[in-house]
């Protein structure tokens, strides 16, 4: 059996919600994409983002290539607006088949998984300081408070289909595992130690350490929207 909690916030510091996501047991998709754009043109993003992938998987369609699908559907919108500035969005998405997981990302919102008591994260930020950290010219603790922290080198609307790097990774997932959705709202927050701690409560529904995760995000100063998904194989 499948079990899932999920929340949005706007948080403390904006005005709008540019963050959207989805979640259905039965098609066995969860998402969430993180627009960007200002202007509102992040919101229109990321629900189109999210439009576009939901009646890809419907029709059949893989994820990854439902990702590209939706990644050419926001450039096109973006030239009938006209508008100078472009407008884009993070994804990431998992789908649940039987036992076995796939998820894909494009951007900085990221997917966790928890097994055996161990938080990993799965994902690996499109962004310019997970770049310096792979080069080693700074540390993690140093990217969490590096000014360009949320500058993304990949997004939907934004990257030419030709050379966007949609990722994926597949596994089991065994009774007792959970994967966690997340926009940076949450991790720009609240540490990988502080969401393990968060995780480990298995006697809370997954909708009571959404919540909990949510509430550490806005207590730790919401600097931005925050939105978790969480799915628990029972």
């Amino acid at each position: 059996m499948i079990e899932f909690g999920h929340l949005t916030h706007v948080g403390l510091r904006r005005d709008l919600n540019e963050d959207t996501y989805y979640g259905d047991s039965e098609l066995g998709l969860w998402l969430i994409a993180d627009g960007m754009g200002g202007h509102e043109y992040g919101e229109v993003a990321s629900a189109l983002a999210r439009e576009t992938i939901v009646r890809e998987i419907r029709q059949g369609t893989g994820l990854p290539q439902a990702i590209r699908i939706a990644d050419e559907e926001i450039i096109r919108a973006s030239r009938r607006r006209n508008d100078s500035l472009p407008m884009g969005t993070t994804v990431v998405a998992a789908r649940v088949t039987g036992n076995r997981f796939e998820v894909a990302w494009v951007g900085d919102s990221r997917v966790y998984l928890w097994r055996d008591n161990k938080l990993a994260q799965l994902s690996q930020d499109h962004s310019y300081v997970q770049e310096l950290i792979a080069q080693g010219a700074i540390s993690i603790d140093q990217a969490r408070s590096h000014p360009h922290r949320n500058v993304v080198t990949q997004a939907l609307g934004v990257t030419d289909p030709q050379t966007l790097n949609v990722e994926t990774l597949s596994g089991e997932l065994s009774p007792g595992t959970q994967l966690l959705l997340c926009s940076d709202g949450l991790t720009e927050e609240v540490d990988d130690r502080a969401i393990s701690r968060v995780l480990a409560h298995l006697e809370c529904s997954a909708q009571e350490c959404v919540d909990g995760l949510v509430a550490a995000a806005l207590d730790g100063g919401g600097s931005d929207n925050v939105t978790v998904i969480l799915i628990r194989r029972h």
